[in-house]
C-alpha cells in the first residue's frame, strides 16, 4: 500500500510540474485550475502521510528557471510563495489576536522595483524566486509606474504587473504582432512585460500595483504594513486595494471582496493576509517555501451540475480548432452561463467528455467558466474530420505533450481574420461595426468567405440580428456603414487588399502614378512600378506578384463591381506640400479624424510620420500650448507647432 502511494506521489509530482511548466513557460493549459488544485491537495496529503517530500515537488519548489534572452539577476532575498487555504476558519486561526492587512491577490507577473536618488533604477521579475529577469526598460513604459519619486534614499518594493480585462479584450482584437488570441490576461501580461522591444510593452497598457515594501532606508513606518501602503501612495504608487482586518471582521471582509470581484477590472485569483505588525511578522521567519507572516485565501468554487449538450469546434486564425462545451444553462456567481472552453483534445480525454454527460461547472477566479468534473464519462467521440468553416481536412497534432486539432487548409477563412479586419479598417473601406471579434463570428457562421461577401450580409439578416451583441439597431448601423463604403477611392480599395508592403501612402502613390486607372493598376509590371518615385524594388516586386495571381485578379475585379470610385479631383494647390514632413497629434475639429488630415497632406505630395525628429517641418496640434511630449520635442528642435486652422490656410 505504501509503495502504491509513493508511486502515486511521484506520478502527481511529474503531472503537476508538466502542467505548471506548460502554463508558465509555454502559455499552454493542459489541465484546468480546478484539476490542478485538486491534484496539488492530493499530493500534499500524500507527502504528509508518508512524511516524504521529493526534491522536485511543486510543494517545495517555487518556480522554473527563466528562459528568455533578458539579463538575469539574483534577488537580494528569495521571493517565496504563500501558503493557501479555502477555509475562512484557517484564516481566523492564522490571525489570532493580531491585526492584519487583507488585499486582492492579483493575477499577473510579480515585479521588484528599486529606486535610488528618487529615480527608478531597476526592475526585475520574480522569475524562479531566486533569479529574475531585468526588465527595467519595459517597466519605464508601464502606464502608472512613477519614474521619479520624492523619497531620495534607496527604496525596494514588490508589486504585480497586470493587464485589465477590458484592455485584454481590446488587445486580443486589435494587436498585430501575435497570430493567436491569448487565453487570459496573465499570459498576455507575462508576454508583454518580458518583451525585448519595450515599444510593444508600451502599447499593452500594463499597470503596476505595489503590495509589499521591502526596504526604505531611514523611514519610520511605525511598525505597520498599513502605514507603509499609505506612504507608498504618497510617493506616487498605485497600491493594491487593501483593508485592515482582525479575527472578528474577517468574515465580513472576505464577503466584501467576493461581492466586488465581478466588477473588478484587475484580474485576481484570491486574497492575501499579512500581519500589520512588521516586527512580529519578521520574527516568525519562513518555512522552506512560505513566509510565516502572510497567508493566501482562494474562494471555495461554486459548483453546479448540468448536462453537456454539444461540443462546438471553434477555428482560430492560427488554424487551431478549439473545443467549446455547450451545456444546459446554470446560475454561477450571479450570472447565467452555458458554455466553457475546454482548450484542447487532451483535456477532453482527461475528462472523458461526451455529449449527454452530466458535468460539474464552476467559474475560475469567479470569472471564467470551466468544467470541474465529468460525472458520467461517456468518452470522447466525433472529433471533426473537416474544418467547420472551410470544409478542409483537419489533423490532430501533439504539441508540448498536448493533443490539439488543426485545420490544414492554408486558405481557410478563419486563418485570415486579420485580412478581413484590414479590409474593413478606417484607412481601407472604413466599415464601422466590423471588429475582429464580429468578423470571427461571421466567418465561423459561414456568412463571409471572401471580401465581396461583406457587401451582401443582408442574406443573413435574421441570423445576425439574433447573434449575441447584435440587434435591430446595430444591424442597421452596420448596413449603413457598408452602403457608405461602396463609394470609395482606388487607393483605399488597393490598400484594403492587404498586399505585402503596401500601406495607404504607397497605394496612393502608385494609383496616382498610374492615372487612378484600375486596369493599369492590375496590369502594372515590376519595371513600370520601379520607375515610380518612392517605390523601390521590394514594393514593385510584391505588388506585381500579387496581381499575377489569378485569384487575386478575380477578387479585385469583383470588388470593382461592388463599389463606385468617383473621379478624384486634383487639389487646388496641386503638389504644394511636396517635400514637407508633418506630424499630427491631438484631436481634430474640421476633419473626421487624423487619418483624413494625413490623406489631404499626402494628396498634395507631403509626408506624415509618427514622431517628431529633426526632419519634421511642422507639428499639427490644436492645443498649441500643450506640454505633451511631442510639443516639448518640437520646441526643443525649433519646429513650428501649428493649429488645424493654420494648416488649412496652408492648403489654400
Amino acid at each position: 500500500m505504501a509503495a502504491d502511494k509513493m508511486a502515486r506521489m511521484k506520478e502527481l509530482v511529474e503531472l503537476l510540474n508538466r502542467a505548471r511548466r506548460a502554463y508558465e513557460q509555454e502559455d499552454q493549459e493542459i489541465m484546468s485550475n480546478y484539476e490542478y488544485d485538486r491534484l496539488y491537495d492530493e499530493l500534499q496529503g500524500l507527502e504528509q502521510e508518508l512524511n516524504t517530500t521529493l526534491a522536485s515537488s511543486p510543494t517545495v519548489n517555487v518556480g522554473y528557471e527563466v528562459l528568455s534572452e533578458l539579463p538575469k539577476e539574483r534577488h537580494e532575498r528569495p521571493m517565496l510563495s504563500l501558503d493557501k487555504t479555502k477555509d475562512v476558519e484557517r484564516l481566523k486561526e492564522f490571525l489570532g489576536d493580531q491585526k492584519a492587512m487583507i488585499s486582492w491577490k492579483l493575477d499577473g507577473l510579480t515585479i521588484v522595483l528599486t529606486y535610488r536618488g528618487g529615480s527608478l533604477e531597476k526592475a526585475v521579475t520574480r522569475g524562479n524566486g531566486e533569479v529574475g529577469e531585468v526588465i527595467t526598460g519595459n517597466a519605464r513604459v508601464f502606464k502608472n509606474v512613477p519614474l521619479s519619486i520624492p523619497f531620495q534614499g534607496e527604496l525596494v518594493l514588490r508589486g504585480e504587473a497586470v493587464i485589465g480585462y477590458k484592455d485584454f479584450e481590446r488587445i486580443n482584437e486589435e494587436i498585430e504582432d501575435v497570430d493567436a488570441k491569448y487565453k487570459n490576461p496573465r499570459n498576455l501580461c507575462s508576454g508583454s512585460v518580458r518583451q525585448l522591444n519595450n515599444e510593444i510593452t508600451a502599447k499593452r497598457n500594463v499597470r503596476f500595483y505595489a503590495f509589499t515594501l521591502v526596504r526604505a532606508d531611514g523611514v519610520d513606518f511605525h511598525n505597520s504594513r498599513l502605514f507603509q501602503m499609505d506612504w507608498l501612495t504618497e510617493q506616487g504608487f498605485d497600491v493594491v486595494e487593501h483593508h485592515p482586518v482582525t479575527r472578528e471582521t474577517i468574515d465580513g471582509e472576505v464577503k466584501w471582496f467576493a461581492e466586488h470581484i465581478s466588477e473588478n477590472d484587475v484580474p485576481s485569483d484570491g486574497l492575501v493576509l499579512v500581519y500589520d505588525d512588521i516586527t512580529y511578522g519578521e520574527s516568525l521567519g519562513t518555512t522552506a517555501k512560505f513566509p510565516r507572516d502572510s497567508f493566501a485565501f482562494k474562494w471555495a468554487d461554486e459548483i453546479r451540475e448540468t448536462t453537456l449538450l454539444e461540443i462546438e469546434w471553434s477555428p482560430s486564425r492560427t488554424g487551431l480548432i478549439n473545443p467549446v462545451a455547450i451545456f444546459e444553462p446554470v446560475e454561477l456567481e450571479g450570472t447565467t452561463v452555458s458554455r466553457a472552453s475546454v482548450h484542447n483534445i487532451s483535456i477532453m480525454e482527461e475528462l472523458e467528455l461526451g455529449v449527454g454527460d452530466t458535468i460539474q461547472v464552476y467559474k475560475a477566479n469567479m470569472i471564467i467558466p470551466q468544467i470541474a468534473e465529468n460525472l458520467t464519462r461517456s468518452g470522447v467521440k466525433d472529433i471533426p474530420k473537416v474544418c467547420p468553416v472551410c470544409g478542409g481536412p483537419t489533423k490532430i497534432r501533439m504539441e508540448n505533450e498536448t493533443k490539439t486539432l488543426y485545420c490544414t487548409n492554408p486558405r481557410c477563412q478563419a486563418k485570415h481574420v486579420k485580412a478581413f479586419a484590414l479590409f474593413a479598417s478606417r484607412d481601407a473601406m472604413n466599415i464601422e461595426g466590423l471588429s475582429e471579434a464580429t468578423l470571427e463570428k461571421f466567418i465561423m457562421n459561414g456568412f463571409i468567405k471572401d471580401f465581396t461577401d461583406i457587401f451582401h450580409l443582408e442574406r443573413y439578416e435574421d441570423e445576425i440580428k439574433n447573434m449575441e451583441g447584435f440587434g435591430e439597431k446595430s444591424y442597421q448601423n452596420l448596413q449603413a456603414s457598408i452602403r457608405n463604403a461602396r463609394v470609395t477611392t482606388l487607393p483605399r480599395l488597393v490598400y484594403s487588399l492587404g498586399i505585402p508592403n503596401i500601406g495607404i501612402s504607397n497605394a496612393r502613390m502608385i494609383c496616382q502614378a498610374l492615372g487612378n486607372d484600375p486596369e493599369r493598376v492590375m496590369n502594372a509590371t515590376e519595371e513600370e512600378l520601379d520607375e515610380i518615385q518612392g517605390v523601390g524594388e521590394v514594393i514593385a516586386k510584391t505588388f506585381a506578384e500579387y496581381f499575377a495571381d489569378e485569384e487575386h485578379r478575380d477578387i479585385f475585379r469583383r470588388l470593382l463591381d461592388e463599389v463606385e470610385i468617383p473621379e478624384e479631383e486634383t487639389p487646388a494647390g496641386g503638389q504644394n506640400l511636396a517635400g514637407i514632413n508633418f506630424v499630427i497629434t491631438g484631436s481634430v475639429e474640421h476633419f473626421a479624424n487624423r487619418g483624413e488630415v494625413k490623406e489631404e497632406i499626402e494628396k498634395r505630395g507631403g509626408k506624415v510620420t509618427g514622431s517628431v525628429t529633426s526632419k519634421t517641418n511642422y507639428l499639427i496640434n490644436n492645443d498649441v500650448n500643450s506640454t505633451s511630449s511631442k510639443n516639448r520635442k518640437a520646441r526643443e528642435l525649433g519646429i513650428p507647432i501649428i493649429s488645424e486652422e493654420e494648416f488649412m490656410k496652408m492648403l489654400g
